[in-house]
């Protein structure tokens, strides 16, 4: 599993957790939906900390918090 794969992974969970859907979070975000679906999509192989504390933030979460799965911590990363 690649870094940007566990990171989707986390974003969508969390978008079913809080009931939202994507473009939704884009704009809680202050993202556009075309920056959060090549996340998603993996076009973005491993987004920035700019963009993840955005989503954080979309989340109503810090940065820390966002990043505090255990997945992150449990995941051999691949190369990109």
């Amino acid at each position: 599993m690649t870094y940007g794969e566990v990171i989707t992974t986390r974003i969508l969970a969390l978008c079913k957790a809080h009931n939202i859907t994507l473009n939704k979070l884009a704009t809680q975000s202050g993202m556009s939906q075309s920056t959060l679906n090549n996340i998603i999509q993996g076009n973005t192989k491993s987004p920035g900390l700019r963009s993840l504390h955005r989503v954080a933030q979309g989340f109503g979460m810090t940065l820390s918090e966002f990043l505090n799965f255990p997945e992150m911590d449990e995941t051999p990363f691949e190369d990109d």
